[in-house]
């Protein structure tokens, strides 16, 4: 069997107005269904501790869920934990309308951090990221140029970024330029 590695095994950009880095393997379960349905609740605080609003995220240690749309949620727990949990979630909701599919190798995860965090997302998605309108819990699903992606404040300089794996390098790339030194826009 071979060993699971991550889209760009730790890559790291620290030589700009902020610092990009691959945060390596991350378990990752999307779960459809009612996101009203009392069970599917119950099952997913007994995963990430809460089930979170609507554009937002609720975080518990290395778990959380994150709201994805109006009948989707992405589970977040550690690499090594995802495939039990998806057994964990299938044994839960058993006899409810769901998906519960282990999603973790198929995605990317990075973290642009720094005073300029909020300028390099900035340049890169349509989102308004001035701190009154993007704040921490807060969650979006949205695209980072061409490339769909998912973010969150993970700390008050520092945001977490989601991607398909397949377009990893690409959005290491672009993190990278529009954190490159000399790039300040200073509009935060």
């Amino acid at each position: 069997m071979s060993n699971a590695v991550s889209a760009l095994q730790g890559a790291a950009f620290s030589d700009g107005i902020a610092e990009v880095r691959e945060l390596g393997l991350r378990g990752m379960i999307t779960l459809r269904g009612d996101l009203s349905d009392k069970k599917l609740i119950k099952a997913v605080k007994a995963v990430a501790g809460a089930m979170p609003e609507q554009r937002k995220i609720a975080l518990k240690g290395d778990a959380g869920a994150a709201w994805m749309s109006l009948d989707e949620l992405l589970l977040m727990v550690p690499h090594s934990d995802a495939l039990g949990t998806v057994e964990t979630l299938n044994s839960a909701l058993n006899g409810t309308h769901f998906l519960a599919a282990n999603v973790s190798d198929a995605r990317a995860v990075f973290e642009v951090s720094g005073p300029y965090a909020r300028d390099v997302m900035a340049k890169l998605a349509p989102v308004d990221f001035a701190p009154d309108a993007f704040e921490m819990g807060m969650f979006r699903r949205s695209r980072m140029a061409q490339v769909p992606a998912a973010f969150w404040m993970s700390d008050e300089d520092a945001f977490r970024v989601v991607c398909f794996r397949s377009v990893g390098e690409y959005m290491f790339d672009l993190l990278s330029v529009a954190a490159q030194t000399g790039s300040e826009v200073d509009v935060f």
